[in-house]
């Protein structure tokens, strides 16, 4: 009985730890298809121009990135299903074997000989005692006999009980499999799609290689006038900065600030980072080298963008037709480019 109970309590320790696991992949899959429907829309604010752009085609290879890992995320799930399957179909069949030999042994106890005259002449049984003491002996063995009758059926009842439990998880099992199955089909079908349009549209952008070679050069030349705008202001506040020594206030910030490297939030609400810091090849034309300064981050039209920490606005300026900010968070500052519109000016405290 002992090792039955034992076994049942680890059934259900191991259901536990799949289920979590299958949860784990859904929450995940979840995330990955609001990235997908994120991009989507952004793709959606592009269409209003028919022409292949390099910004389309970035959007569309997030979206097939993004699609890869969500079909990975799925048969992930389809094989953690499969052996949460396997598991309930041996523990399924480990009661029955439980539940075959309590039958056995009840069939035993019911054959048992004594019993079997008992159930034929039991007031005979208890009338032929020789004495008081053996009638309360017999009275005893037949209640014993009685309560082991009914330990034995209580069993059998509780093992067939964990069987019914288990057929129902593996129903569940099952239909999880199938709906998994067919969302992983949906999503092979949109990837290969998409995978379509990104072949089209990449012969497009390179057939026009020339043209977008030399648009590619005016936005690295746009790119690097902000870069070094932003590093004659960032050296003028330095030197003032030298003259004048940080606050108390500016000095907690500056210790914050060093304290949450590596952890600071995105400065917009949704979206990727679209071009990583330093040097990179273009992701059209791979003679084309782009140095960045920062990170670029693509996200919704009309978003808005917010200070990644608590500080103070030093610098508010226009450059080549956008608004550009910087904020000083005591000896550190972080810069915000290609802003549509500003709701801030200089001196301005942000959170």
């Amino acid at each position: 009985m002992r090792q039955l109970v034992f076994l049942i309590m680890c059934i259900l320790s191991l259901g536990i730890v799949h289920a979590q696991s299958v949860k784990e992949l859904q929450k995940q899959q979840n995330e990955l298809k609001a990235q997908i429907e994120n991009t989507n829309k952004m793709l959606k604010q592009t269409q209003k121009s028919k022409t292949s752009t390099v910004n389309k085609l970035e959007l569309l290879n997030r979206n097939i990135k993004t699609q890869r890992k969500l079909i990975n995320s799925i048969g992930n799930e389809i094989s953690a299903l499969d052996k949460e399957m396997e598991g309930l179909n041996a523990r399924r069949t480990e009661l029955e074997k439980q539940q075959q030999k309590l039958k056995e042994q009840y069939a035993e106890l019911i054959r048992d000989t004594h019993y079997a005259q008992l159930q034929q002449t039991p007031l005979l049984f208890l009338l032929s005692c020789k004495d008081f003491n053996q009638l309360i002996k017999r009275i005893q063995y037949m209640m014993q006999f009685a309560e082991q009758k009914q330990d034995q059926v209580r069993r059998i009842q509780g093992v067939e009980k964990e069987i019914n439990t288990q057929n129902e998880l593996l129903k569940e099992s099952r239909s999880n499999k199938q709906a998994a199955l067919k969302s992983k089909q949906r999503e092979q079908d949109k990837l290969t799609r998409d995978e379509k349009k990104q072949k089209s549209m990449l012969t497009q952008l390179q057939k026009k290689e020339k043209n977008l070679k030399a648009e590619i050069a005016r936005q690295q030349k746009k790119v690097n006038e902000l870069n070094n705008k932003i590093d004659a202001l960032v050296r003028e506040q330095a030197k003032k900065q030298t003259k004048t020594s940080l606050t108390k206030e500016q000095q907690l910030i500056n210790g914050d600030f060093e304290a949450n490297k590596g952890r600071l939030p995105w400065p917009v609400e949704k979206g990727f980072i679209s071009g990583y810091f330093g040097k990179h090849t273009h992701p059209v034309y791979e003679h084309v080298t782009i140095d960045n300064k920062g990170i670029y981050l693509q996200t919704t039209a009309g978003s808005k963008a917010r200070a990644v920490f608590q500080g103070t606005v030093s610098s508010c300026f226009v450059m080549n037709g956008n608004y550009a900010v910087i904020v000083q968070h005591g000896n550190y500052r972080s810069v915000y480019a290609g802003l549509k519109s500003l709701s801030v000016k200089q001196g301005d405290t942000v959170t």
